[in-house]
């Protein structure tokens, strides 16, 4: 199942589906099947332009970003759930350091939120995501940072199995019941909360959702974008990858709504 979400994924991001949809139109000439060679190519240059040129991007990754609103606290948390994915992996291996990605403020809120609320534990959920598995996972990495701001690090339980967001509700769920742990923050990307918050009720978790790492500014409509093709291209490829996973994963029955609400 795993193997199939990574492919999956790759399939089904616009750019890589442009690639494979010129590619049967390539074939298509190749074999004189005119009509549907130029079918093809339009199709391939309509996504392209939607992508590059379009807002719609935005308003899917939007969508997902409003859907879980931060909550007014009315007392501390005993933990913190944070997912993994914030780290450049094979940078920090390497080089034995904590280089955030543009998911980084998943591990710059874990960092506020730990000197803020000193009595909670830190959940770091996530192992090595890539197919070689030969970086350090995201708890190792994690341990790292805390290490480095001071923060004890007794106070960290590792989850370092987990390589997709079902597997992050499964074990982090198991280590709470474990440790009697409960209220808990889940601090994960505001795009990625729906689909999380979903997992973590579906293996029986209620957990308070935090999101962080906006991508948009939940104030875009519709319309024509020519000034930053590349930033359209990265916000329309999170949010088809995102909806394409909650239909997915409804589907195989791993949420049990479509688009999990607050």
């Amino acid at each position: 199942m795993y193997l199939i979400s990574k492919v999956y994924g790759l399939l089904m991001q616009p750019l890589s589906l442009v690639f494979f949809l010129m590619l049967a139109a390539l074939a298509a000439g190749i074999f004189r099947f005119r009509r549907i060679q130029l079918g093809l190519s339009l199709a391939s240059i309509l996504i392209l332009f939607v992508t590059l040129f379009t807002t719609s991007g935005a308003l899917l990754t939007a969508a997902l970003e409003e859907r879980f609103p931060r909550p007014v606290l009315t007392a501390p948390p005993a933990c913190l759930v944070v997912l993994g994915g914030g780290f450049e992996s094979e940078t920090a291996t390497n080089r034995q350091s904590y280089e955030l990605n543009n998911a980084g403020d998943r591990f710059v809120e874990m960092m506020r939120l730990a000197r803020l609320y000193p009595q909670a534990k830190i959940i770091v959920s996530g192992g090595d995501g890539h197919m070689t598995a030969a970086y350090d996972d995201d708890t190792t990495i994690a341990r790292r940072l805390i290490s480095g701001f001071g923060i004890e690090p007794e106070r960290l339980i590792a989850e370092p199995l987990s390589r997709n967001t079902y597997e992050n509700a499964l074990n982090s769920a198991a280590i709470l019941k474990r440790e009697k742990l409960g209220p808990c923050l889940l601090v994960t990307s505001a795009f990625h909360m729906p689909r999380a918050v979903g997992m973590f009720r579906k293996v029986g978790e209620t957990v308070i959702p935090w999101p962080v790492d906006y991508r948009t500014d939940g104030k875009t409509s519709f319309g024509l974008d020519f000034t930053e093709p590349m930033t359209n291209v990265d916000l329309m490829t999170t949010g088809v990858l995102e909806w394409w996973g909650l239909l997915g994963n409804y589907l195989a029955g791993r949420v049990d709504t479509l688009f999990p609400a607050p």
